[in-house]
């Protein structure tokens, strides 16, 4: 598990799917490879929800309190039988509107007409599509379960909901070790609509990941946020569990090297943005009659594709043309404090971009 991971971990129920990067293997190959979700349990289950509210996480990040439009992918491996019947109770304990297959806002397509569950991936299902919908009510939701978490099976969920019309974004909430095919696989990530992909950069402290190293995926980082007693807004700082380092594969994509983040070396830099990640300044989620408090990089990648939805205007390029513009105080927070390891400049959290938080995290749904 390491040591880099959060503060409080001693609170943590279950640390049993993060996944920790490792330094580039050329003998480890893409048939090895196997996503596993960046996901903590904080504390123990209970019947009354725990952790930030809907509208607390929107009034830190400056966020509409309703809107959407379009279609938000989630991709997970198994089947949570489940998260129809979870969704309807999330969404009547913060007054969101229904969504439902019934009404058309959600759908679940399974991959294979014989599947298997997972506690662990249903937790993460559950996390990616109830706070999707939290932040984006209007948005339509489109779970897209891969038969397992293998890397060949991930993609082709992927890729099916990569040739779905109307999805305007797309979210990994899971990752693992870089391979030397990793490039051979960047064309996935392009989508018949034009959609937007993001992935979790890791729960493990520095290290890069895949699919976040991938220069056609917005890769998420982690921090934690501290509010009042009231529920202000007071600080936000880096996780220390955040994922982030250079790329062993991956070539500096043009969008990076015109922002030039320093020691990058011509690699692509990860992660690209950050979210609310620790477990203790978590979040609420429903699932089979408990809630739990739950935390990780792995809430920020459908959260972050629920902004997508709501503005209309994210793409990985104009990230960073929108950090190096002149209103950039109204697009990011820039996480300047805290660390995820103790290697030094790679590790620590600076102004402008830092391999810990990227850019920062958002202040708008307009980019």
């Amino acid at each position: 598990m390491g040591s880099r991971l959060a503060q409080g971990c001693a609170a943590f129920a279950v640390l049993a799917f993060t996944f920790a990067p490792l330094a580039a293997d050329a003998s480890y190959h893409f048939s090895k490879y196997q996503g596993k979700p960046p996901i903590h349990l904080y504390g123990k289950a209970s019947r009354t929800p725990q952790g930030m509210t809907p509208d607390e996480i929107k009034k830190v990040y400056h966020l509409p309190g309703n809107g959407g439009a379009g279609t938000i992918a989630i991709i997970g491996a198994y089947d949570d039988a489940s998260i129809e019947r979870d969704l309807a109770v999330f969404s009547k304990q913060f007054g969101l509107p229904a969504c439902t297959s019934g009404n058309g806002c959600f759908e679940k397509h399974k991959m294979s007409s014989k599947m298997s569950g997972s506690g662990g991936w249903a937790m993460e299902v559950s996390l990616d599509v109830e706070w999707a919908h939290a932040i984006a009510p209007q948005a339509k939701i489109l779970l897209v379960e891969a038969t397992n978490p293998s890397g060949a099976n991930l993609l082709k969920a992927v890729d099916y909901a990569a040739s779905r019309k109307g999805v305007v974004s797309v979210s990994m909430s899971w990752g693992g070790a870089e391979f030397p095919e990793e490039t051979s696989l960047d064309p996935h990530f392009k989508s018949v609509s034009g959609a937007v992909f993001f992935a979790s950069s890791g729960d493990d402290g520095t290290g890069a990941s895949w699919p976040a190293a991938s220069p056609e995926v917005i890769g998420v980082g982690g921090t934690h946020v501290s509010l009042a007693s009231g529920g202000s807004f007071l600080s936000e700082t880096a996780w220390s569990g955040s994922g982030g380092g250079i790329s062993a594969y991956e070539q500096e994509p043009s969008f990076q090297s015109d922002y030039s983040i320093p020691k990058a070396g011509g690699m692509r830099a990860i992660p690209d943005v950050s979210y609310d990640a620790d477990p203790s300044s978590g979040f609420p989620v429903y699932r089979l009659g408990t809630w739990k408090k739950v935390g990780g990089t792995s809430a920020g990648s459908p959260q972050w594709a629920a902004i997508a939805a709501l503005g209309g205007g994210v793409t990985i390029a104009r990230l960073y043309a929108d950090k190096s513009s002149g209103s950039v105080a109204s697009y990011f927070r820039d996480i300047t404090s805290g660390a995820n390891g103790a290697c030094g400049y790679l590790c620590t959290a600076r102004k402008h971009y830092d391999y810990v938080t990227g850019l920062g995290s958002p202040l708008t749904a307009v980019f």
